[in-house]
């Protein structure tokens, strides 16, 4: 804020407090500050600048010009240097206690240092202190400023603490948004000291539970280590700190205090400022307003729209090919959601890349994968144990890394989905969960067993009770245009269910659109289904010629991998569907072990068909590039590593009895459209008598599109052998003249 010049006779002017005038005759008029030197060059500007001293008012100013000076010439130079905020009143708080450093500061600030130490020395401050925190250093470092401390209710409350998450905190939050009143949070123990954010109560800014929300879901392990211990709340920390760390972040706080008096209002002020005192790296964390949020917010938002139709769209394609088409390039997603990534308010704690093997292949990692059903954050790094991401470019895989995700998280259970408490077979437009399970009934006679011999990712849940009261979730039906319903257990990760039914990831999709996010979901199911129809039958298919792409990206990663002593082959494994589905395979050519692994791509193009499945195989690459703990894979790929040899397994080669296939053969059609996309894979899913559904789940205070997508029929690459795809479709492709029995399946799990 800039003040108007004062009327005559009312209050000096001059230079503000912070700038210092220095006059370098015939050049300029040069105003010294602690950012920099401001130039007003003019003659006329260095002969008044002498009278900009701060001793005369307007009227004196006018008197006493020098020849040459009109008061007109004067009166427009004056206006235009206040409009600058070079100058301003001088006040009668000049001669009060207050410094002369105190009223520059002020100046500075582009406030009129008057109305700030009035505002600051007249306003009420209220100080609560939690747990072991002293009250009497915060109140001092308040008076400091000139701060009035109450005892009672103040224009604002300065909360201490010694975690962001104390219990304390929720009802403070709670007075306060029902007294209108703002406060600030300040963390001035810890090796890392925290100051911010200021709540405040009616001016759509966040409240203290949109930030636990966050800190909480950064807290996985911990709350892991509680739960067993059947405890609640955050755990119990040491006290540590040092009285000078302390004293620095309560001065601080004492800072942001007399600013927010003041009047200064900036969206810092929303985000929690850190210091870590080993580091030395100071960090700021934005606080973003949950519009779900039962503090503040509206509740009720994520489950209403479940029960929306699912509104598909015409969304152009921006032309990139590095993952696949999209309706918005990496970069403008990266920039529209990095404010997403931070360890403190973030939804994803870090994006970084796994160096684990030539940069060429692009592995980046971006926290633990909630879907894998690890326990605690951290404590494992099997092959998906991570989020992560990939691609042709470091930016495709950074983003890729960012929206799995931001993915994975929006599709956890918080309590606020849509939920119908109901059987099955009182559940009208429910669908049964073993059409989407496809568990078979001999799975269920051994599941012990088989259980304790494979890893969280093959387990075989219990059959399913038709009668059993449980809690169901309506998705949108595509085909139908009508909603469907299937458990809750089965489509949020952490949802309270029966062992019956779990939840994975297939069919999980983040997109820069609704549209963009329900193709990637349905390549991923037609991906995974063409998959597990050739993995589980064990079926040769042919190889598809890497040359016949002419692209320069993937004959470079032959040589990468050929560098590492590695071939690498693609083969065509698309079925009935008609989408192209290409597998990747690399293995090492020397050595007691061939370290054989997979990458797996479906897409309407079959070039990025290809290159989905060289990025996926290449972001799995590290697990084979230098030492890995054995002990952190879990045992399926363990025994991979160990055992697998291509002589033992030769439907991983190419089918020599089928001639290799060129990027041609599927043939391509562009669309500028991906809802056309997505119409073209939905019709050859209902061509083969089969539903598509779709469950929004973006998450209101995230806003990066988030689907799940579902095909009941459609076969998950997981170990599942109900009757049905599995069986039929490759003796309808001619790749077996008769059906597999369940006995002639391949006893290993696909470990990816």
């Amino acid at each position: 804020m800039k003040p108007e010049l004062a009327e005559p006779d009312e209050h000096p002017i001059g230079f503000r407090r912070h700038l210092r005038p220095q006059i370098v005759r015939g050049e300029a008029v040069y105003l010294i500050g602690e950012s920099g030197v401001t130039a007003i060059q003019g003659a006329h500007v260095e002969s008044l600048a002498p009278l900009l001293d701060g001793t005369r008012d307007l009227a004196a100013v006018l008197r006493d010009l020098p020849a040459g000076l009109t008061e007109d010439v004067v009166s427009r130079m004056l206006t235009k240097l206040a409009a600058a905020g070079l100058i301003g009143r001088r006040c009668e708080e000049d001669g009060s206690a207050t410094t002369e450093a105190t009223l520059a500061y002020w100046d500075a600030t582009g406030l009129d240092p008057a109305d700030a130490v009035a505002a600051t020395t007249t306003s009420l401050v209220s100080v609560v202190a939690i747990g072991d925190i002293d009250r009497e250093p915060i109140v001092e470092a308040l008076q400091r400023n000139d701060i009035t401390v109450t005892s009672g209710s103040g224009d604002l409350t300065v909360v201490a603490c010694a975690d962001h998450l104390a219990p304390e905190l929720r009802d403070i939050d709670d007075a306060h948004r029902a007294a209108g009143r703002p406060w600030l949070l300040v963390k001035p123990v810890g090796v890392e000291v925290c100051v911010g954010p200021f709540f405040t109560p009616g001016d759509d800014g966040p409240c203290w539970r949109c930030l636990a929300a966050r800190l909480s879901a950064n807290r996985k392990a911990e709350a892991h280590v509680r739960r067993r211990c059947g405890q609640r709340g955050p755990a119990p920390r040491p006290l540590i700190g040092l009285p000078s760390l302390t004293a620095m972040a309560l001065e601080i706080a004492s800072v942001e205090t007399a600013k927010w008096l003041a009047g200064i209002r900036q969206d810092a002020q929303r985000s929690i400022w850190s210091y870590d005192s080993l580091t030395m790296k100071v960090e700021q964390h934005e606080v973003r307003v949950r519009p779900q949020c039962p503090g503040c917010g509206d509740p009720g938002v994520v489950a209403r729209r479940a029960f929306e139709p699912v509104e598909l769209v015409s969304r152009v394609k921006h032309p990139c090919d590095g993952g696949g088409h999209r309706s918005s390039s990496p970069q403008e997603v990266l920039d529209t959601y990095r404010h997403l990534v931070g360890p403190v308010t973030g939804i994803v704690k870090e994006i970084r890349r796994d160096h684990r093997g030539p940069e060429f292949f692009n592995s980046f990692r971006s926290g633990a994968n909630i879907a894998a059903g690890q326990g605690v954050e951290g404590l494992r790094s099997a092959l998906r144990a991570d989020t992560g991401g990939k691609g042709v470019t470091p930016l495709d895989a950074e983003v890729g890394a960012l929206c799995e995700a931001v993915e994975r998280s929006s599709g956890a259970f918080f309590g606020d989905e849509a939920r119908v408490r109901s059987s099955y077979r009182s559940l009208a437009d429910a669908i049964h969960p073993d059409a989407v399970q496809q568990y078979h009934p001999r799975q269920f006679a051994g599941r012990e067993e088989w259980n304790a011999a494979h890893s969280r990712f093959q387990h075989v849940a219990t059959p399913f009770d038709e009668d059993e009261v449980i809690d169901w979730t309506p998705l949108w039906s595509l085909t139908e245009r009508r909603h469907r319903f299937l458990p809750t257990g089965m489509l949020y990760f952490g949802a309270p269910c029966p062992p019956s039914v779990t939840a994975n990831s297939n069919g999980c999709a983040a997109g820069s659109s609704l549209e963009d996010a329900v193709l990637q979901g349905l390549l991923e199911l037609v991906e995974r289904d063409a998959v597990a129809i050739w993995w589980y039958n064990r079926t040769p298919v042919p190889g598809l010629d890497q040359d016949s792409f002419g692209d320069p990206w993937i004959t470079r990663n032959r040589e990468v991998h050929a560098g590492l002593g590695r071939e690498v082959w693609l083969l065509d494994v698309t079925a009935d569907l008609g989408v192209p589905v290409v597998v990747a395979v690399s293995r090492r050519t020397g050595g007691p072990r061939e370290d054989i692994v997979l990458g797996c791509g479906a897409h309407l193009d079959p070039r990025i068909a290809a290159r989905r499945a060289l990025t996926e195989l290449n972001q799995c690459m590290p697990m084979v590039c230098g030492t890995v703990d054995p002990h952190t894979l879990d045992t399926d790929i363990r025994s991979w590593f160990e055992n697998a040899r291509l002589a033992d397994h030769a439907w991983l080669s190419p089918d020599p009895a089928q001639p290799v296939r060129d990027a041609l053969h599927h043939g391509y059609a562009h669309r500028e459209d991906l809802a056309d996309d997505v119409r073209a894979v939905r019709e050859a899913v209902e061509a083969r008598g089969m539903e598509v559904l779709v469950l929004d789940q973006t998450r209101p205070d995230v806003g990066l599109p988030v689907v799940r997508v579902v095909v009941p029929g459609l076969r998950h690459f997981w170990s599942r052998f109900a009757q049905g795809r599995l069986y039929d479709v490759p003796v309808e492709l001619g790749r077996l003249p008769r059906p597999r029995r369940y006995e002639e399946l391949n006893p290993i799990p696909l470990f990816m």
